[in-house]
């Protein structure tokens, strides 16, 4: 099939540090083209693929170089324009624009968005079908009223916990999430230290994974992205321990650097308070042969086989006692859990699937221009 891959563009594809949706899009569209397809990625400048590749905006928004990026809005008086930092929603419009207009000509089977709700509006102008990932999209409400909007169109969800967040939706597939199995390799062998991987936030449990920690008397080692917005959480409820009771912050890891951490992990910590709609650190420790403790949340319970793979808890006292059963994992149920249900080849099948049964369903009737734009459907009730 002709697909065309809309990725994020906050961060190159693949991204070199922190960046999930760019990572889910590298390894989908690896996969695909692995599988035969004709695969165009449109992604930011400085991403790399076995596809063809179309850079729609010269930098990443994330890696945008100083000083453009810091450049102080004002008034420049040789040439009396307004000077101001990139705009990235400008660039984001660009760059949909970009993809909207070569797949109006008929170049492909099936758009495949993983930019929230900014492309949804173009669907009814094109002639193949326009097929979103939400990746959470859905958790944020000021969102729904897009979403709502286009509810008749296909979106496919990470999880089946996902689509409680809006159930209004067209939801024509769960697909979980993919790997490639070789960046996480297995590792039986066990040290003694517990890892805290992903963003440090409220809402992902920093903080009570530290608390668990320190209540086993367990070393901790935590990894992941510390927001601007977040900066009062990080001095507040993570900086005072560190240092102390052996807890240990190494900052924002590339993906070989995690890898490594993940590898050796008694144990990996989940200690989330939202409902995440997917968890790839879930998924890469477990390839890596290592267990979760994590909390009964969201996909948690779908990535996590109750004590073959890691332990749900509810609370921070149900962690500290997981912690003394770990030994009770079989770190080769960890990878096998991943390899048969996790890795990007059968998240490539996955979709390849909705793929053709979306082509099947919005085939043009006999005689029709299949360049000309569908006619716009009725919103489901």
């Amino acid at each position: 099939m002709r697909i065309a891959m809309l990725a994020p563009i906050s961060w190159p594809v693949p991204p070199t540090g922190y960046g999930p949706w760019e990572q889910v899009v590298h390894d989908l569209t690896e996969a695909l083209v692995r599988l035969g397809h004709d695969v165009t990625l449109f992604a930011a400048g400085g991403s790399r693929t076995s596809a063809e590749l179309v850079a729609t905006c010269p930098h990443a928004l994330e890696g945008w170089p100083e000083p453009e990026r810091s450049r102080r809005p004002g008034l420049d008086p040789v040439t009396g324009l307004r000077e101001s930092p990139p705009d990235a929603r400008v660039w984001e419009e660009h760059h949909i624009g970009i993809c909207m207009e070569r797949a109006a000509t008929g170049a492909f089977d099936v758009v495949h968005s993983h930019l929230h709700v900014h492309a949804l509006p173009f669907a009814r102008f094109l002639p193949c079908p326009l097929v979103t990932t939400l990746h959470g999209t859905a958790w944020v409400r000021a969102t729904h009223p897009m979403l709502l909007a286009h509810r008749d169109l296909p979106f496919v969800t990470l999880s089946n916990a996902e689509r409680r967040f809006l159930p209004e939706l067209n939801y024509v597939a769960t697909v979980h999430n993919g790997i490639r199995l070789a960046d996480f390799p297995f590792e039986p062998e066990k040290e003694d230290y517990l890892l805290f991987a992903g963003r440090l936030a409220p809402e992902k449990g920093t903080a009570e994974a530290i608390e668990v920690a320190r209540r086993a008397g367990r070393r901790l080692i935590v990894a992941g992205l510390s927001e601007e917005q977040h900066r009062d959480y990080f001095r507040e409820h993570v900086e005072p321990f560190l240092e102390k009771d052996a807890i240990e912050y190494v900052g924002k890891c590339s993906r070989p650097e995690i890898g490594r951490l993940y590898r050796k992990a008694a144990a990996v910590v989940l200690m989330s308070a939202w409902h995440e709609p997917f968890g790839l650190v879930a998924v890469e420790a477990q390839a890596s042969g290592t267990p979760l403790i994590a909390t009964r949340l969201g996909a948690l319970p779908e990535i996590i086989r109750e004590g073959e793979t890691g332990f749900l808890v509810d609370s921070v006292e149900d962690a500290v006692r997981a912690v003394d059963r770990i030994g009770e994992i079989d770190p080769r149920s960890c990878r096998r859990n991943a390899e048969e249900r996790f890795s990007r080849s059968a998240m490539a099948e996955g979709y390849a699937r909705v793929y053709a049964a979306l082509s099947r369903a919005d085939a043009p009737p006999p005689g029709r221009d299949p360049r000309a734009a569908p006619a716009m459907p009725s919103p489901r009730t």
